[in-house]
């Protein structure tokens, strides 16, 4: 029988038995070993998109990809018998994890001949047998020890072995499914623990991943417990919800009420592993609903709720920002496009498995993004997906002012325009390398800034690669030379030494942001603000001091750009200019130095490669070198010493920017290690950070402070989370009534006192 004709077969009864499940008329509890029949055929209707129209010309990217990707593994498929590798680049080695990726091949061969419409020249009915057999035999069995890192044996192998055995249980016997079986057991029998040290509890993605393992584990294997297992994990019925996924944390992994998501400990991750826990959590939904494991954990709106309090502040027209995806930026096959496109992906496949209101919401959100943004290597279901909400109005993107204490992020959203600031502090790590990636990322948390105007390719096109890795936009850096991380197994972080890192919100649309910077060797300090407005944002940086012996810079840009940029009117060069006005980038926006400085313009050429940045076993870059333009302004403090200003204006062309140099509407009031301060005219606010008690402008706070005063309303903070009360006086004259906010980050929840002279 011709390929095509066995999948049709296929998909026609396992789409009648997922029918079943969605309308409710699942098999009573006795008829288990149906339900199981019934879910799996669930599955596969999510892995190829169902009975899709194949001649319906939005698929035929996507069948041609995946036809020529899984043709060309299965070409490349060594079938000699005495073979001790099913690929030639993949040899099979105890701490390697070439079996995992092995086991993924076999997955998407599998999937394409599930899937309607792919062109496979033969079925791969035998070779996919065939192989699952050698790789249970050589390489993952109940009898072998784990070597290497732990997630190939317990999260990648295991859940591209099930994912086969699904798609392919027409060829598969039950001796076959059985043996495999008993090494899943074996490396991923409980989603609450690490098998390989069950004193460690998994928590957050990590759990996600392992649950859904377990519950593919189950209607593989028509295994009840399994799937009740991998249910109750989410909810952690064996630990009484002290790890529930659907549980806010106050430290470690998981999910705040703040809308952080923190994975590894320290680290704000809701663009990788936040996406893993997203999908896993919705394939869960999908998977499940209506049948006897249904998920009805009332406290599965932490993660409902979570896809606009995390994940929406992050995603700008379709991408998900670098800021919040770790050492993942370092690999080729990532990046801000296709981390959103997961995303988007992720909320779509929830929304098609809860009730209202959040179905609702969920596709308005996807509708904006895909509106926003589309990749062309988008999947079957994913296509299939988007096209289901093609009537669908999308969400408005509104002004708002974000702060994520608990993951030491901040999101200021504008039209035409966002600024992401990514911080770091004792609570949170600077960057995570290991596993060979992520091997220049010394400075991304150290006050790294982020503008997203036009430029979709800013961060995608080869920008980590080639970008000056030591002179990153917003950070003060000692200009002493780094050399690449170390590339050995496993991962870890780098710590960060200060408390005062956060600030105050102002009505969720303006905001006063501190750092105080203790660099990674100690060898320099500085007090950082950014106070974010309606049109600007004004960065003032004072206590700047360097012991190393080596130059320190504050990077006011660092661009990947070819247009014109101007100082002061006229064509820019590489030079070093003395006390300038202003600046601007067409294309950007202005930049304006109300306390000059030496201010220095780079425009060079840079070429990188991905291999340079990340050389891990699975994620390994390529050498292809890429060679990108940059411009850069930098103020030079000197080798001790200095202080900064600058204005940065989203948007603005050269006439207003030169407008605004001469007639700024912002006053910098106080720019010292003691503190900083502004007031806007045109947003009606004053915005100091106070490092310690101090006075600026008719406001006095007895300890570290993060204020913001307006004409009706008053938002504080202590982001040093070290003060149990603030003492804030404010002289000022007013005849309505004063608000204030203290729902802002960095307070640890205490009784605020303020004495008011009117």
């Amino acid at each position: 029988m011709p390929p095509i004709s066995r999948r049709l077969v296929l998909q026609t009864s396992l789409a009648a038995g997922a029918l079943a499940v969605a309308s409710g008329s699942v098999p009573s509890r006795a008829g288990a070993v149906d339900e199981f029949g019934v879910l799996r055929g669930r599955w596969v209707e999510l892995a190829t998109g169902g009975a899709i129209d194949a001649a319906d010309p939005v698929y035929a990217g996507a069948l041609a990809n995946l036809t020529r990707e899984a043709q060309g593994f299965l070409d490349t498929l060594n079938a000699d018998p005495n073979r001790t590798a099913l690929w030639s680049d993949l040899p099979l080695s105890p701490a390697s994890g070439n079996f995992s990726i092995s086991y993924t091949r076999l997955k998407t061969i599998a999937l394409a001949r599930a899937t309607r419409g792919t062109t496979l020249t033969s079925d791969p009915a035998a070779a996919l047998a065939s192989a699952l057999d050698f790789l249970n035999q050589r390489a993952y069995n109940e009898t072998l020890p784990e070597t290497g890192n732990w997630w190939f044996w317990e999260i990648g192998a295991p859940r591209a072995l099930l994912d086969t055995c699904i798609l392919a249980y027409d060829v598969l016997s039950a001796d076959q499914r059985a043996s495999y079986l008993k090494a899943v057991d074996r490396f991923v029998p409980d989603p609450n623990r690490r098998t390989n040290s069950p004193s460690v509890r998994e928590t957050g993605a990590n759990r996600v991943d392992k649950a859904l393992i377990v519950a593919l584990r189950g209607i593989a294997g028509d295994n009840a417990a399994s799937v009740a297992k991998a249910r109750d994990a989410l909810s952690d019925v064996a630990e009484n919800g002290k790890n529930s996924v659907f549980t806010y944390v106050t430290s470690g992994d998981g999910f705040y009420r703040d809308g952080s998501f923190v994975q590894h400990g320290n680290l704000a991750y809701v663009g990788t592993y936040g996406n893993v826990a997203l999908g896993g959590v919705a394939n869960l939904f999908s998977l499940l609903g209506g049948s006897t494991w249904e998920i009805t954990d009332p406290k599965r709106t932490v993660i409902l709720d979570a896809v606009e309090a995390s994940y929406a502040p992050f995603m700008v027209k379709g991408l998900m920002m670098d800021a919040v995806s770790g050492r993942a930026i370092s690999r080729e096959k990532a990046g801000d496009h296709r981390n959103g496109h997961a995303t988007t992906s992720a909320v779509l496949l929830l929304a098609s498995g809860v009730a209202e209101p959040y179905a609702s919401t969920y596709k308005a959100l996807a509708k904006g993004w895909i509106n926003d943004d589309y990749l062309p290597e988008a999947s079957i279901p994913e296509i299939s997906r988007a096209k289901a909400i093609a009537d669908v109005k999308p969400a408005p993107d509104k002004p708002r002012h974000l702060q994520f204490p608990n993951q030491d992020r901040v999101v200021h959203r504008r039209p035409g325009w966002t600024f992401s600031l990514a911080l770091s502090s004792k609570r949170m790590a600077r960057y995570e390398s290991g596993n060979g990636e992520n091997l220049r990322g010394w400075y991304v948390g150290d006050g790294m800034t982020y503008l997203y105007n036009g430029d979709e390719e800013q961060f995608f096109d080869a920008f980590w690669p080639t970008v000056d890795a030591q002179r990153l936009p917003g950070t003060t850096v000692s200009s002493k030379p780094r050399e690449p991380l170390g590339s050995g197994p496993g991962t870890g972080t780098v710590a960060a030494y200060a408390d005062w890192v956060g600030g105050a919100s102002y009505q969720d649309t303006l905001g006063a942001v501190g750092m105080h910077l203790i660099n990674h060797d100690k060898s320099l300090q500085a007090r950082k603000s950014w106070f974010c407005l309606s049109d600007a944002v004004v960065a003032l940086g004072a206590g700047i001091t360097g012991t190393d012996g080596y130059q320190v810079e504050t990077v006011v840009e660092n661009r990947m750009s070819t247009a014109q940029l101007l100082i002061n009117g006229r064509t820019a060069t590489n030079h070093l200019y003395d006390a300038p006005r202003w600046a601007h980038l067409n294309g950007v926006g202005g930049y304006l130095f109300p306390e000059g400085g030496q201010l220095r313009v780079r425009r060079e050429d840079r070429t990188g490669s991905w291999s340079e940045i990340n050389v891990g076993n699975d994620t390994a870059g390529s050498t292809t070198p890429y060679t990108r333009h940059y411009q850069s302004l930098v103020v030079e403090h000197g080798l001790e010493a200095g202080d900064y200003a600058y204005i940065l204006l989203p948007g603005a062309n050269a006439w207003q920017t030169a407008l605004r140099a001469l007639h700024p509407g912002i006053t910098i009031l106080a720019n010292t290690a003691t503190v900083q301060a502004i007031r806007s005219v045109r947003d009606r606010v004053t915005m100091a950070n106070f490092w310690g008690p101090g006075s600026v402008d008719g406001i006095t706070v007895d300890g570290p402070a993060s204020v913001v005063v307006g004409p009706t309303t008053i938002a504080v903070s202590d982001p040093s989370r070290t003060a149990t009360i603030v003492r804030l006086t404010i002289e000022r004259r007013t005849g309505v009534p004063v608000v204030l906010d203290v729902a802002v980050g960095g307070t640890r929840g205490a009784t605020q006192i303020f004495q008011r002279t009117w």
